[in-house]
């Protein structure tokens, strides 16, 4: 954990390894009520996207025969309530 002073100007100070590390200028403040979070923003957001979707995963075939499932589920539970 690093710990960083905020200036009278609001600015605040990113440690040197910590923005090498992530390789980026640019960060996203969230405001999340009881904390703040800093997070990296790719310098090329479009770059760092392409191929993210390209993993193997859930076939459609596959979502919507459990999306029939659940559903048929939820009916059997719906009728032994009645």
């Amino acid at each position: 954990m690093k710990t960083t002073t905020i200036s009278k100007g609001g600015q605040l100070s990113v440690p040197a390894d910590v923005r090498h590390r992530w390789a980026t200028r640019n960060v996203v403040i969230e405001d999340r009520g009881r904390a703040i979070v800093v997070r990296p923003v790719p310098d090329d957001p479009i770059g760092a996207a392409i191929g993210s979707l390209n993993a193997p995963g859930i076939t459609s075939t596959r979502a919507r025969a459990t999306a029939r499932e659940e559903e048929a589920i939820a009916e059997t539970s719906k009728a032994t309530r009645r």
